[in-house]
């Protein structure tokens, strides 16, 4: 078994963690304090917005406990998903597994920093916006994606055969 989709995976990690990290510290200063908006194009927006619930703000709440739970929660996900990168093969998945694993981690260290979740990305089309969002949900939804991919067998090298489904990955 190689160790290559591994390494793809907590090197993919690490580095959402990294960025999502930069990122939101330069919003947290740019344009949460005073609230400011930087209008980038004609679709793309900057934006200070505190996420206190879930994807797109689902289930959010003020109370005390919420980004206790919620971080929690995304981050025994996050160790799921680990064990499940340990024995991952193909590059697909560990790819989509890292930047899972990463952007879960990044929402949670915003909930335990700040009890909500940085987001500050913000896209449209004229009048219709997309919910903002951050690095982190970028990286979740990307891998998502990734692992989509892998469950359909596109991209990861496998190919049928008379024997059934094999990898070169």
């Amino acid at each position: 078994m190689s160790r290559a989709p591994l390494l793809l995976g907590l090197t993919l990690a690490a580095a959402t963690v990294a960025l999502d990290r930069v990122s939101k510290v330069w919003a947290l200063d740019a344009l949460f304090d005073p609230p400011t908006r930087i209008t980038l194009g004609p679709f793309l927006n900057m934006v200070p917005v505190w996420n206190r619930g879930v994807s797109f703000g689902l289930l959010s709440n003020d109370s005390a406990w919420g980004p206790w739970l919620l971080g929690g929660f995304a981050l025994v996900v996050a160790v799921a998903l680990v064990i499940w990168l340990v024995r991952a093969e193909g590059w697909v998945l560990g790819a989509g597994l890292g930047l899972v694993i990463g952007g879960a981690v990044g929402n949670a260290i915003d909930r335990a920093l700040y009890g909500a979740v940085v987001d500050f990305i913000d896209t449209h089309w004229g009048d219709l916006h997309w919910p903002a969002f951050n690095i982190a949900d970028a990286a979740i939804t990307l891998g998502v994606g990734l692992l989509l991919l892998d469950a359909l067998g596109i991209g990861t090298g496998a190919r049928a055969s008379e024997g059934g489904r094999t990898s070169d990955g």
